[in-house]
């Protein structure tokens, strides 16, 4: 089954921002994009890939017994 293709004002609301910010990634090419005709749409996985590369997982420090010297 194909991804459903969303409008820029979906993709935007998906990823918590507004039409610019997905416009501007659209145009700088950092999405993929469909382009109908005219109309632009995003496939949803578009923009599951798009979160993906730019999750940044948190560092775990191992925590010393005493603490630090002063």
């Amino acid at each position: 089954m194909p991804d459903r293709l969303l409008t820029v004002a979906e993709a935007g609301e998906m990823l918590g921002t507004g039409e610019r910010f997905v416009r501007r990634l659209i145009a700088e090419r950092c999405i993929r994009y469909v382009k109908l005709g005219r109309p632009v749409r995003v496939p949803e996985s578009a923009i599951a890939e798009y979160v993906e590369a730019r999750t940044v997982e948190p560092v775990r420090r191992s925590r010393t017994r005493y603490g630090r010297a002063a």
